[in-house]
């Protein structure tokens, strides 16, 4: 059976696309670099992770983006006859005024493991842009255009326009072709699909919260009318379905959470047929916990086994319209990628896949997998609260029972000098347990810095003057955090006390967050930009 989510901790927006016997699942990103992250599949059960899609600054520049800005909702599509890979995506830069400044970029390689070409600019209208490829071989660009007029219906509509792959440009003039296909609101995430005559539209709507859902509509024509699905939403987690919310912008609706689905926030839907013909649907979900519906894994990604109807719709397998945790997999014979280890010794000379940075790529200039053999360097820059420059190595959180451990040589000269270890949401949401030098004690130590929805707080403080290696462990059982320190990996003492983890979450967030929280290893020096820290090792295990 597939287990859902199939792609565990911040993984949103999927994009799903098979080429050959091989399928793929491109996610959204946001802030975090490299950008698009990439998934392979033989079998739709078993995923890995195989690199990024956005790999350097001619591609992707993130520096000063807000949280949850960045790279949005990717577009995976490829040309067959071309034998070329096209992707489609977002740099959100600002929401501020509800004016959504966005661009919206087309790349391309030969091999989904790139390169991947450099970027080239579509348009800014509006966000969640794909790319159909019509079988006359014309290929033809959708997004929703956002309209910011008070007043007028929100978000807007689906807009298309033809895209010329010799001239890599837009041509002719966009064109609105759907305003949704329910009344729940905030609409976005077009992708179109051709089927026995029909042009499929797919979309998301009722906000990428509580009260998302996956709805679909159809046409004889490219350009419409197009006719809503009467069962809409196909897929949805949401309490209640089809309430009149056109128009609302509260995306997260917290009053649509339903206690009866373990998979929440289930929308965002993209197709995908076997070569037998089996049609599967991969969706953005959630999974809060229980006890205070906090989501702090982010929005992942699940997958739902789908069906035909003889009149030409289609429906879960499963019956209804919830997401389900179990799904039947597709007649393909299993192909399971072999475990990797949850520990990085640094010794490789090659970056792990899973660790990502914020905003900015890596570079010698500020971490290093040679300045010191079997280790990773970090020189320190700004702080956690930065938009900028911040030394940071992190991965997902991928579960709410998971433990991360490291070891660091480090010696602050002044309280500007900080390394250490984070759970880390955003810059106005994290926990850092730090090692930094204390003018009042007179000594190296270990103390907890956290931001509670952008207050900066700080907790309990231990001297560890004789210390000359630090171990440093964040334990995480559902919301409780406990961070442990340790001068020999062996022995381990407990620093400050137990920190509600859950907080690195979207429902906790004031600002209207919705990423995902990672775990990872930091170093800032504000004084010089000269001190660095150096990790010996980074694990990540799920309990």
């Amino acid at each position: 059976m597939i287990q859902n989510p199939i792609l565990k901790g911040f993984n949103p927006d999927p994009s799903i696309l098979r080429v050959g016997d091989d399928y793929y699942i491109a996610t959204s990103t946001f802030e975090w670099y490299p950008g698009v992250q990439l998934h392979h599949s033989k079998d739709l059960v078993n995923w890995r992770v195989i690199g990024y899609a956005l790999d350097r600054q001619s591609q992707l520049d993130l520096k000063g983006i807000e949280a949850s800005g960045g790279v949005w909702a990717p577009c995976l599509s490829y040309d067959d006859d071309a034998k070329l890979f096209y992707l489609i995506y977002t740099i959100m830069r600002s929401t501020n005024g509800n004016f959504f400044d966005l661009d919206n970029y087309v790349v391309t390689a030969s091999d989904i493991a790139g390169p991947w070409s450099d970027r080239t600019y579509l348009n800014s209208s509006g966000f969640d842009p794909s790319l159909f490829h019509d079988d006359d071989g014309r290929k033809w660009l959708l997004n929703l255009e956002w309209d910011n007029r008070p007043g007028y219906e929100h978000p807007g509509s689906i807009v298309i326009q033809e895209y010329d792959p010799e001239r890599r440009e837009l041509i002719g003039y966009p064109v609105s072709i759907f305003r949704g296909a329910t009344d729940m609101g905030c609409l976005e995430a077009p992708h179109i699909y051709k089927r026995n005559g029909y042009y499929y539209m797919m979309a998301a709507e009722g906000g990428t919260g509580f009260g998302h859902g996956v709805t679909i509509a159809r046409s004889e024509s490219l350009f419409g009318p197009y006719e809503s699905d009467p069962c809409n939403p196909i897929i949805t987690s949401a309490k209640e379905i089809n309430l009149n919310r056109r128009g609302v912008d509260d995306y997260l609706k917290p009053y649509q959470y339903n206690p009866e689905s373990i998979l929440q926030k289930s929308g965002h839907g993209s197709l995908v047929e076997t070569a037998a013909g089996e049609p599967y649907i991969a969706h953005l979900t959630a999974r809060p916990l229980a006890s205070n519906q906090r989501s702090m894994l982010g929005r992942e990604t699940a997958i739902q086994r789908c069906e035909w109807t003889e009149d030409g719709w289609l429906r879960l397998a499963s019956g209804g319209q919830r997401a389900e945790l179990t799904v039947p997999p597709p007649l393909l014979a299993p192909a399971p990628w072999e475990t990797e280890p949850s520990r990085e010794h640094f010794d490789s000379g090659e970056w792990n896949v899973h660790l990502n940075s914020l905003r900015v790529p890596l570079s010698e200039d500020w971490v290093s997998l040679s300045a010191r053999s079997g280790y990773m360097r970090l020189r320190g820059r700004e702080s956690l609260f930065s938009l900028h420059e911040q030394s940071l190595i992190a991965r997902r959180l991928q579960s709410v029972h998971a433990i991360a451990e490291t070891c660091v040589e480090f010696e602050p000269d002044n309280f500007h000098e900080t390394a250490g270890l984070t759970l880390f949401y955003d810059q106005n949401m994290f926990y850092y347990l730090r090692i930094y030098y204390s003018e009042s004690l007179g000594s190296k130590c270990l103390g907890i810095l956290y931001a509670d929805n952008g207050v900066r707080l700080q907790e309990s403080r231990m001297p560890i003057a004789d210390w000359d290696r630090v171990y440093l462990r964040a334990v995480i059982e559902a919301e409780e955090l406990r961070f442990c320190g340790s001068p020999d990996g062996e022995e381990w003492t407990q620093i400050g006390p137990v920190l509600d983890a859950s907080k690195c979450s979207d429902e906790y967030s004031k600002y209207g967050h919705f990423t995902g929280a990672f775990i990872g290893v930091c170093c800032q020096d504000s004084y010089r930009k000269r001190k660095h820290a150096d990790f010996d090792y980074f694990e990540y295990k799920e309990l």
